[in-house]
């Protein structure tokens, strides 16, 4: 069946910086497919990304590898092979987490699938011994027997079926392994143009850090560009946005001035009426007028008998006053004399009693 990919996600690909192996040089502009791929036929896993044509990452997963998250959405491990270590950044603490847990299963699956091999190289191991070991004596015993074809035959056919039958085996097991070696070395050719353009693409990568270099700092430089833009279109926002008010707070003063003016062109029709009876009442004023000046005279004529009546009053005061006090002089006399004429009886109704 060959490779197929058994889990596929998306992340930010970087690799340390081959010179300082301190800072991390991003190998993708982007966010690109990041899959594990299995070998059916190899037993073998790996971990391949491809950015359009270019091949970023192709690392064999070993059972000493180490899956290491150095940040919440942020993970790198370490390739002897390719002599390089990856990392990658998720948008997600979730991707992260998933990636390392199938980083483990296939870790696991790799030493799984690398004891097996083991296994089988010492049982084909021991199986070799057991069959190259028999041959000899048997050999030996078939070449010591005398006597005729039929004779040794006869002594000698079992073992020699037996020995037959383990050397076909052998040659089938040689001819598979012919073929394993012809795949393999087909494989490792592959991997060689592969290791080649890797290097290539490494070398292209390197040669292009220098311009990602300038394209970042253009970069940074055209960011500072549109913040400081960013900026003044916030500002001009903000003076839009009390323009806006201004212009409603104008809309709303347009709006009492038109209810003014309503109301003065209502007050100016009222005028125009009460206008129209303006002669009329021009009339009647100039009649009050005339009348107010006839009662203005006859005030005056009034007036100056008011003012001859407070004189004759002031007089007749006056003269009351004198008359008061000439009465006052009058009493005063009375009551002497009526004290006198008291006095006179009191003298004479004495004189009476005394006669």
């Amino acid at each position: 069946m060959g490779e197929q990919p058994i889990y596929t996600t998306r992340a930010h690909v970087f690799q340390i910086d081959p010179t300082t192996k301190k800072n991390w040089v991003p190998a993708s502009k982007q966010a690109v497919t990041v899959s594990y791929f299995y070998d059916s036929t190899r037993n073998s896993y790996r971990i391949i990304s491809v950015d359009g044509s270019k091949v970023i990452i192709n690392s064999t997963i070993t059972p000493n590898m180490m899956f290491t998250k150095t940040s919440q959405k942020f993970g790198q491990w370490a390739d002897s092979r390719a002599n390089t270590v990856f990392g990658l950044g998720f948008s997600s603490e979730q991707q992260l987490a998933k990636f390392a847990e199938k980083f483990q299963e296939v870790k696991e699956a790799a030493k799984m699938a690398k004891d097996k091999s083991q296994e089988k190289v010492e049982v084909l191991g021991n199986h070799s011994q057991q069959e190259s070991g028999p041959e000899t004596p048997s050999t030996n015993q078939a070449s010591s027997i005398n006597g005729t074809d039929d004779e040794k035959i006869f002594h000698v056919g079992p073992e020699a079926v037996l020995l037959k039958n383990e050397n076909d085996l052998l040659k089938s097991a040689i001819e598979h392994s012919n073929t394993n070696t012809k795949k393999w070395e087909t494989e490792l050719q592959t991997l060689r143009e592969n290791n080649a353009r890797l290097v290539d693409a490494l070398q292209e990568s390197s040669a292009n850090v220098e311009s990602w270099k300038k394209q970042l700092s253009a970069c940074k430089e055209e960011s500072d560009t549109l913040r400081e833009k960013i900026a003044e279109l916030e500002v001009q926002c903000n003076e839009a946005s009390q323009e806006k008010q201004r212009n409603a707070q104008l809309s709303v003063r347009v709006q009492e001035l038109e209810a003014e003016l309503h109301d003065k062109e209502q007050e100016l029709e009222n005028l125009r009426k009460q206008a129209e009876i303006i002669p009329q009442l021009m009339a009647e004023c100039e009649s009050i007028t005339s009348k107010l000046q006839t009662a203005d005279t006859k005030n005056r004529e009034l007036e100056g008998r008011i003012d001859g009546l407070h004189m004759d009053v002031d007089d007749s005061r006056q003269k009351q006053g004198n008359i008061k006090g000439e009465l006052k002089k009058l009493m005063d006399v009375l009551d002497v004399k009526l004290d006198e004429l008291h006095e006179f009886r009191r003298g004479l109704s004495r004189l009476g009693v005394d006669n």
